[in-house]
């Protein structure tokens, strides 16, 4: 069994299509794909996948295998990870994370507070969906990430800011007259929900809708913030968001606070618990201080 195995899996199972996995994840013909996996159950030795014309699920096999392949995988890419960081002690690095929009807030303050500190460290930065910056936290392959706190990883997280959600909707909408738009205003109005990638933020915006005794049915789900915006204008529909998603706004799309007790969402700084580097150490214990540059930047 080889480690492509368990990434072609893994890669399936997180798309929910042999097609959509060769085509879009692996870059593979389908026809090569379903080769692999097949031998991937030869060598198991029971099926994994239950194949069908809307896609595959997995076995009960399938799921038990699932859990120990993802984590197999993890486990390898850390190693990996930290070989490549032992191999070049001298150089000191430092990986940070950010959910798509924030580091237009927090990377500026934390690079100073790095440079102040450490004039020659090498400073990478990326931005992604939270599940996928809490996986690579998890790896190895960040040191800290500015996420949700991701509920199925074990990570130590510590929060940075809480914001509001929002009421996203179309510049030209009935609502945007409005100086604070009531829950109950939302009802019968196409409604854009947050997809399985949003786990943190969906909570949120499900129990605000329950304690407010409001339902709103999605003809959308998503994930991408870009996303939200392009449906909220083509489709016409109003959609919950955290407040700093108004930087990123186009012309055609507009925001309102909602009225009464709006729903906060958490921002947090996630580690790996055994992670040790003295730079993230320093890093930690300048949180505080990073939080009031952020609170009283201009």
């Amino acid at each position: 069994m080889e480690l492509r195995h368990l990434r072609y899996f893994i890669a399936v199972v997180e798309t929910g299509s042999l097609t959509v996995a060769a085509e879009r994840r692996l870059h593979t013909s389908q026809p090569s794909l379903s080769r692999q996996i097949k031998d991937l159950e030869d060598q198991v030795g029971t099926e994994l996948l239950i194949r069908s014309a809307r896609g595959v699920t997995l076995t009960d096999a399938g799921k038990v295998f699932f859990d120990h392949a993802r984590l197999a995988l993890n486990q390898v890419e850390a190693g990996v990870e930290a070989a490549r960081k032992a191999s070049q002690p001298s150089k000191q690095r430092f990986a940070m994370g950010f959910l798509t929009g924030q580091e237009m807030t927090w990377l500026p303050h934390a690079m100073h507070i790095l440079r102040a500190e450490l004039p020659n460290l090498d400073v990478t930065v990326s931005s992604d969906y939270s599940p996928d910056l809490a996986e690579a936290v998890a790896r190895g392959k960040l040191d800290v990430a500015f996420m949700r706190a991701e509920p199925d990883y074990d990570l130590a997280y510590n929060q940075v800011s809480s914001e509001p959600l929002v009421v996203l909707m179309p510049s030209d909408h009935p609502l945007a007259a409005h100086e604070k738009v009531r829950p109950r205003e939302l009802a019968g109005e196409p409604f854009i929900g947050m997809g399985n990638r949003a786990t943190v933020l969906r909570s949120v915006i499900d129990d605000y809708l329950r304690r407010v005794k409001v339902e709103l049915a999605p003809e959308q789900v998503v994930d991408n913030p870009a996303m939200v915006m392009s449906l909220v204008a083509s489709t016409r529909g109003v959609t919950l968001i955290p407040a700093y998603a108004q930087n990123l706004m186009p012309w055609s799309v507009t925001s309102r606070p909602l009225a009464g007790d709006a729903p906060n969402i958490a921002l947090v700084v996630g580690h790996k618990r055994s992670n040790h580097s003295p730079v993230l150490k320093m890093f930690l214990s300048h949180l505080d201080e990073l939080m009031e540059r952020v609170r009283h930047a201009p």
